[in-house]
């Protein structure tokens, strides 16, 4: 199975930026879709943003479209989210996952690294 594992995560100041990878353990990674969810202070893990397994359709939850960018490079196993214009309200764990269901958006993810941090200061 596909072990994944976060870096990236640190302290920003409001309108700051930072950019998150996860490197992938195994080939598995090129057919899989990826993702990015959160965890805040006192809040359930929500969707952040999705790729696709070839990298050609994307997909962001409604707060971070315009800020964000999610991407992938097969040959490195990784997927990156650059964050641009980074809020307080954006401080998270953020945990990226992998699924292979066949429909788009994924209807769920099996694998999943165990997250890094991200603190935006006002």
């Amino acid at each position: 199975q596909v072990q994944l594992v976060e870096s990236g995560g640190g302290l920003v100041q409001a309108g700051g930026s930072l950019r998150l990878s996860c490197a992938a353990s195994a080939r598995a990674f090129s057919s899989a879709a990826m993702g990015w969810f959160r965890q805040g202070p006192g809040k359930e893990r929500e969707f952040v943003a999705a790729i696709s397994k070839s990298g050609g359709m994307t997909s962001y939850t409604d707060s971070v479209k315009g800020r964000f960018t999610i991407s992938r490079d097969t040959a490195k196993n990784t997927v990156y989210l650059k964050m641009n214009s980074l809020r307080p309200e954006d401080t998270a764990v953020y945990y990226c996952a992998a699924g292979w269901t066949t429909s788009w958006p994924p209807r769920e993810y099996t694998a999943w690294g165990h997250g890094t941090q991200v603190t935006v200061s006002s």
